[in-house]
């Protein structure tokens, strides 16, 4: 555990995820996509507090109140081997420039060290300069190049294996 202005930084509990998922859904809003959210409470218990968690995430909080969160994985490279993967590191509105982000992303940074991982990874949104300039201040590689794809739920439930897709 680790203070910051009176702030505890620390693992995360399942008690503390219906308060993350409100920082991921204030994220979401702000990212213009509150609709996008459609993880559950139980889902997240479920899948990063189990036998084989699939996330890890940390808090900072102060009097029971979830101000910020990160939230990572492992990801593979086949080029470079594991990396980890920051999904998200939230701090909510009110609380910016207290270094809780700071925190938070050092944070990761010694985790992904600790881990002997060898490099960490994330995205952020090209119009999102308040996040562009905070990840600059690390002197982080932003990489204009790679455009990222996805299939959501849906398509991967309307797949249909085989030719017909092509």
């Amino acid at each position: 555990m680790n203070k910051i202005h009176g702030y505890t930084l620390r693992l995360a509990t399942p008690e503390d995820v219906p308060q993350a998922l409100g920082l991921i859904q204030e994220l979401a809003t702000y990212e213009r996509e509150p609709e996008a959210v459609t993880v559950t409470v139980e889902s997240m218990i479920r899948d990063g507090f189990g036998a084989d968690p699939s996330y890890v995430m940390w808090v900072v909080e102060k009097d029971n109140q979830v101000d910020g969160i990160a939230v990572c994985y492992v990801r593979y490279s086949t080029w470079k081997g594991r990396m980890l993967y920051l999904e998200d590191l939230v701090v909510t509105e009110s609380k910016r420039g207290l270094g809780l982000g700071k925190a938070l992303f050092e944070n990761c940074v010694r985790y992904a060290k600790e881990k002997n991982y060898q490099g960490m990874v994330w995205q952020v949104l090209d119009w999102n300069t308040p996040a562009i300039e905070f990840y600059q201040y690390f002197g982080a590689q932003l990489d204009p190049e790679w455009i990222n794809g996805k299939l959501d739920k849906q398509q991967l439930d309307n797949w249909k294996i085989g030719d017909e897709n092509l």
